[in-house]
């Protein structure tokens, strides 16, 4: 038998004749299917909340922000573009979600975004402490969740995230307070996602790992051995000296957390449900 063999050439970054332009349009032309969409996204004024916002928009959500003032609102809506609706709210107390409720009484995505963090000793920690961050980061997330979702199973469709943390599953020493909020979050998901069972709606987790957002210089100062050092040197002594796990060893930026949330968002993600998706950068060792 005469085996011939061809050699074929593929140069790089020119598209094979086979698939090239099939992968391509997939890289152009994806579409998330948000378009007849409203979300509804707490702590959305900076961080990695104003970074949902902006990749939700730019989907072609329709997308409703929550802040606590009325400049910070007006200044992420600059930022995000014309269309946005905001709404100033309190949501560390029950009455203080009654804004939200009045002026976005249905919405398709809710996305439970705000929460506080604090470096702080664990016998330095007050009852109040424990108490302001649990009113905040969960709280205020059980109160839209348990308002939104009925209406979701009603419609058969719909989405409720949760933003939470690698600290949920590896509580930081220096914040332990923290680190209950955000694995209580966890459980929350969970549990609602198990109410969700045979119809359209999903409930997942995000665990995002040090994100750069407003106030994180500031947090890594706190634990720097020198706060006087520039950024760049504050930060790699951060990841060295306490996130040393990290493979990614910087600080996540806002979108590369907003991307994975927008999928969850939308209906090309019908079969996750109840998950905690992982983009902490590779900071957890474990393979589950």
């Amino acid at each position: 038998m005469l085996l011939i063999v061809v050699p074929i050439r593929i140069t790089l970054g020119e598209p094979s004749r086979c698939c090239g332009s099939a992968l391509a349009g997939i890289q152009r032309n994806m579409d998330l299917q948000l378009q007849d969409k409203t979300a509804l996204i707490t702590g959305a004024t900076a961080g990695i909340g104003l970074a949902i916002a902006q990749e939700l928009v730019r989907e072609g959500a329709r997308v409703v922000i929550v802040g606590r003032t009325r400049d910070k609102i007006d200044q992420a809506i600059a930022e995000i573009g014309p269309g946005v609706v905001g709404i100033v709210a309190d949501l560390t107390t029950a009455p203080g979600s009654d804004p939200v409720f009045a002026a976005a009484p249905l919405v398709d995505i809710l996305v439970n975004n705000l929460g506080i963090y604090e470096p702080k000793p664990f016998v330095d920690i007050a009852d109040e402490d424990w108490l302001r961050l649990f009113q905040t980061n969960v709280m205020s997330g059980v109160r839209l969740s348990r308002h939104y979702l009925p209406g979701m199973l009603q419609r058969n469709w719909g989405r409720i995230i949760f933003i939470s943390s690698e600290s949920a599953v590896m509580t930081p020493p220096e914040m332990i307070h923290y680190g209950m909020t955000k694995s209580a979050q966890l459980a929350i998901s969970r549990g609602l996602a198990e109410t969700t069972k045979g119809t359209a709606v999903t409930v997942n987790t995000v665990m995002p790992g040090p994100t750069r957002s407003e106030g994180i210089v500031s947090f890594l100062r706190q634990m720097a051995s020198d706060p006087a050092a520039t950024d760049a040197a504050v930060e790699a002594e951060f990841f060295s000296k306490h996130r040393s796990s990290s493979l990614l060893q910087r600080l996540i930026e806002g979108r590369e957390i907003a991307t994975t949330v927008a999928y969850l968002a939308s209906p090309l993600s019908a079969a996750t449900n109840g998950a905690a998706l992982r983009v902490e950068g590779g900071l957890l060792r474990s393979i589950v």
